[in-house]
């Protein structure tokens, strides 16, 4: 199934409901969280299916972002070939650092930052070189087998992916690459925004994503320019494996949702790593970056000017 969560003009509440050719068979309030925890959402799913409490043309309704607030956003880090471009724009050496093949590392993002497929995007305050991340998310259900989503196994991990969301880190390159110096990792450089959308779709109707084994092909347009593509196979970790990682010595929640990290070609950055800075600019006002990876759906962002820094900060003298 494919889940949205929708507006229409004649009613701004935000409605949830499943996509059925060009119409949405909707009309339930709530959140995807809920339905996810509760087991729900395959019954919801179907009763909508049978039974909507309204049905409204794709086209004529407004596709808000399917998770508003998740519980927790991992970011992971798990294409190869990105790692290597990243690498070669801050000098590394060796490309890829050993750590690399040992887990699937990540960060954690901010979940108050989700925005939907459709939304503007406002370059972040203080930042020169804004970037896209063109991205797969896995979201958490629950397991049977481990209720408590804790040290999940590959196995008990890979029936705890509830199903999928197409995703655009946006990255405040300068602020990132200076604050990183630290070291501790991204802080202001990956706060403002990230794109989850248009729809969620359920684990059932992509059932080799959870491996890694699926064809589905991933582009990134910038301003209707075909920019980068990649394919989902060349995930070094795979979302079962991302999910018992992110499991260990803690619980997962349902509604989490464990990004892939940035696919090959699918940045800025990357570029400017292979082929200098100057060989593309960063991303200004007025520029519009358009996601697609097939059954997933498409996004499409115009990037807006951001609110400038209100105060500069100034620490504290050691004495």
């Amino acid at each position: 199934m494919r889940w949205v969560r929708y507006s229409t003009p004649g009613d701004e509440r935000p409605r949830l409901g499943i996509v059925v050719g060009d119409t949405i068979r909707g009309g339930l309030h709530g959140e995807l969280v809920d339905l996810l925890a509760a087991t729900e959402i395959d019954a919801a799913g179907h009763r909508l299916a049978d039974e909507p409490a309204e049905q409204v043309a794709v086209a004529e309704a407004s596709l808000l972002t399917p998770l508003p607030a998740p519980p927790s956003i991992r970011d992971f880090m798990v294409f190869e070939q990105h790692v290597e471009g990243m690498a070669m724009l801050a000098g590394a050496e060796p490309p890829v650092p050993d750590v690399w093949y040992d887990q699937p590392l990540y960060y954690f993002s901010n979940p108050t930052s989700v925005i939907g497929a459709f939304d503007e995007v406002a370059v972040p305050p203080g930042c020169t070189a804004f970037d896209f991340e063109l991205e797969i998310a896995a979201v958490v259900g629950t397991s049977a087998a481990n209720p408590d989503l804790a040290d999940l196994t590959i196995d008990e991990a890979r029936d705890a992916v509830a199903g999928y969301v197409l995703m655009n880190d946006w990255t405040a390159r300068d602020l990132q690459g200076r604050e990183m110096q630290g070291p501790l990792g991204p802080c202001k450089g990956k706060d403002s925004a990230i794109t989850l959308g248009p729809w969620f779709v359920t684990a059932d109707e992509l059932p080799g994503l959870v491996d890694g084994i699926t064809d589905v092909t991933l582009s990134v347009d910038i301003n209707g320019e075909r920019f980068g593509t990649a394919r989902l196979d060349a995930m070094a970790w795979s979302f079962a494996e991302m999910a018992s990682y992110a499991s260990r010595g803690t619980r997962l929640r349902p509604g989490d949702v464990l990004g892939s990290g940035t696919c090959g070609d699918g940045c800025l950055a990357e570029h400017w790593g292979r082929h200098g800075r100057g060989s593309v600019a960063p991303l200004k006002p007025g520029d519009v970056v358009s996601l697609g990876a097939g059954p997933l759906g498409e996004t499409s962002n115009v990037v807006v000017e951001g609110a400038p820094v209100r105060q500069r900060l100034a620490r504290r003298v050691r004495t």
